[in-house]
């Protein structure tokens, strides 16, 4: 089941993506689907009426992986780690489709990461691998944008990975119980150029360990969002640009990106 958060110009709701590319319909369901079984209201949209929303905005925390695949740990120069490294990303960071990825005055070198995303389904803690299925609600895709010149000064990743805008989400989830993530292409095109290309079987740490590990560090909440690592190919973004990550049996998650211009207060 495909499940969206949108706005059809009033508060946001969730609902039910069904139909082919470009025929798509949203059904309405009442509530939130992680607490709560989906029940249709009769209100029905096509997808073009509706504005995409992050599917999921994560109560309490996003835990990022870093070095997820050893092609990418590579490129940065290392080796993958015996263990997941992990990292925090706060939730003011999400966006949705179609928002723009800002990028902020304190950085000249910005980084696209395309990513499988895990979104919990319940509270839990210190889960063994074989009851992981029973806390995973679903899948997105995620852009796990970073200040790489930050990210390579700072003594700690936090401000490198949680500016606003830094983790788009979307442009749904997919429950668990449609889609096996053990081998999907995963995508990323810059203005429609291909530039990551892999699969999730190269995970150097599958799904399950991710969980079962971060939950040991973790008391995991419903709605929480673990980022499973990005392939190599990863790149500087620049403003004008459009950033699309594609994965199998998802959809894609397209960007455009907006350099910050003035701050002040919000």
């Amino acid at each position: 089941m495909r499940i969206a958060r949108y706005t059809a110009g009033e508060d946001p709701v969730f609902g039910i993506v069904e139909g082919d590319p470009g025929e798509e319909r949203v059904h309405q369901i009442a509530g939130d689907p992680i607490y709560a079984e989906p029940v249709r209201t009769g209100a029905v949209h096509a997808l073009a009426e509706v504005r995409l929303l992050a599917p999921v905005i994560p109560r309490s925390k996003i835990v990022g992986i870093g070095k997820n695949y050893a092609d990418h740990a590579a490129e940065m120069g290392g080796e993958a780690p015996t263990e997941p490294a992990m990292f925090l990303k706060p939730n003011t960071s999400v966006v949705g489709p179609g928002d723009p990825v800002v990028l902020p005055w304190q950085s000249t070198h910005v980084d696209y990461e395309g990513e499988l995303a895990v979104v919990i389904g319940r509270l839990c803690k210190d889960v063994p691998p074989e009851r992981v299925p029973e806390v995973v609600f679903g899948y997105t895709v995620a852009n796990d944008v970073t200040a790489r010149d930050l990210q390579k000064s700072d003594l700690q990743w936090a401000r490198a990975k949680g500016f606003d805008t830094f983790c788009p989400l979307g442009p749904w989830l997919v429950t668990a119980d449609e889609l096996a993530v053990d081998d999907l292409a995963i995508t990323t095109r810059l203005d429609g150029r291909t530039v990551q290309d892999s699969r999730t079987s190269l995970l150097v740490h599958d799904v399950v360990t991710l969980v079962s590990t971060v939950s040991e560090a973790f008391t995991l909440l419903p709605g929480d969002v673990i980022l499973t690592g990005t392939p190599a190919g990863v790149g500087p973004m620049r403003d004008g640009q459009v950033v699309e990550i594609e994965i199998e049996g998802i959809g894609v998650l397209r960007n455009p990106v907006r350099d910050s211009g003035s701050g002040g207060l919000a």
